[in-house]
């Protein structure tokens, strides 16, 4: 293997190589969500182009950085530039990708077939399981610690098609937990409210920074034969990088609970006020049905009738009920 030029500034943002593997999924990524919504344009129907741009910018463009950038140049020399690769795969690939919202372009753009088998298989079984809130949560978990903390990560530094596999896996895993809490499709459970997910998402930043705060303090070098062996003249001390590392993926992982949680709070103030919309347009239809029915006189009775019952906004205890009693 031939070892990169001293890392300086410079060589930071000046050096790139190409990943085939990588780049064909972004390629396969972003032709299909294009079809997507070249497909509702022609239907005369509208894609946010904001999504669009967080698909391909935050989502496919973090791809690209961290698989091709100068992280994946030096990332068989160097700790912590393998380090900020793999949570940026895991953490904010996932984040931009679910904030383009794939799931629901897919079921809006497909046909009527497709979409149907689609949305079986994302109220299935397994796919209910894996992106189960609790166990999202732990399968990204486990994958950052299975990677540091086995012989996966050495291994894949000498193989480079499990190398490809590794950012396959962090990537999946964490889509497995970001992708169903921001869709607008009913992917999670009903319990799973915005409030919850605001609370999940925050839950998730402080688990999230674990794997980080324990390859910062672990006193054993992480691959340590692998980058003794590979370190050059010019790089720090191989703990003292580890070290640097670990405080990356940390602060990482708290940078990117801000946007998820604020992410949340707006999707949470959409709904609420979608909602709002929908109850007024309802109290609405409501009203003009009150103006029209026949009203009582004094003495109790109806001018259209002596039996009738009362209506139903005098006897039910609901937020429409209360305010047409209000308006009367």
């Amino acid at each position: 293997m031939e070892t990169p030029p001293q890392l300086t500034d410079g060589r930071l943002f000046s050096s790139w190589q190409a990943d085939v593997p990588a780049l064909l999924v972004v390629v396969l990524l972003g032709g299909l969500y294009g079809w997507g919504v070249l497909r509702l344009r022609r239907r005369g129907e509208a894609w946010p182009v904001a999504r669009t741009a967080a698909f391909a910018l935050l989502g496919l463009g973090t791809i690209v950085v961290a698989t091709m950038s100068a992280l994946a140049v030096y990332d068989r020399v160097l700790f912590w530039p393998a380090a900020v690769q793999n949570v940026l795969l895991d953490l904010i690939a996932p984040l931009g990708l679910a904030l383009g919202d794939p799931l629901r372009l897919a079921l809006r753009a497909l046909p009527e077939r497709a979409a149907a088998r689609t949305e079986g298989a994302m109220t299935g079984r397994l796919f209910r399981l894996l992106t189960f809130p609790l166990v999202s949560t732990a399968l990204v978990l486990a994958t950052e610690l299975t990677i540091y903390f086995t012989p996966y990560f050495e291994t894949a530094l000498a193989d480079n098609w499990l190398h490809q596999l590794m950012y396959l896996h962090l990537l999946l895993a964490g889509s497995l937990f970001v992708l169903p809490v921001l869709t607008r499709e009913e992917a999670l459970p009903a319990w799973c409210t915005h409030p919850v997910r605001a609370g999940l998402v925050f839950v998730d930043g402080i688990i999230d920074a674990i794997p980080g705060i324990v390859v910062m303090t672990h006193g054993t070098l992480i691959a340590g034969a692998w980058y003794l062996s590979h370190s050059p003249s010019w790089a720090p001390d191989v703990q003292h990088d580890q070290q640097l590392g670990g405080g990356a993926m940390v602060s990482i992982a708290e940078l990117v609970a801000l946007p998820f949680l604020l992410a949340i709070l707006v999707q949470w103030a959409r709904t609420e006020r979608a909602e709002t919309v929908a109850l007024d347009r309802r109290l609405d239809t409501e009203l003009e049905v009150v103006r029209a029915a026949p009203t009582e006189t004094k003495t109790g009775t109806s001018t259209e009738g002596p039996d009738l019952v009362r209506p139903w906004w005098e006897t039910e205890n609901s937020e429409v009920a209360e305010r047409i009693r209000g308006q009367r």
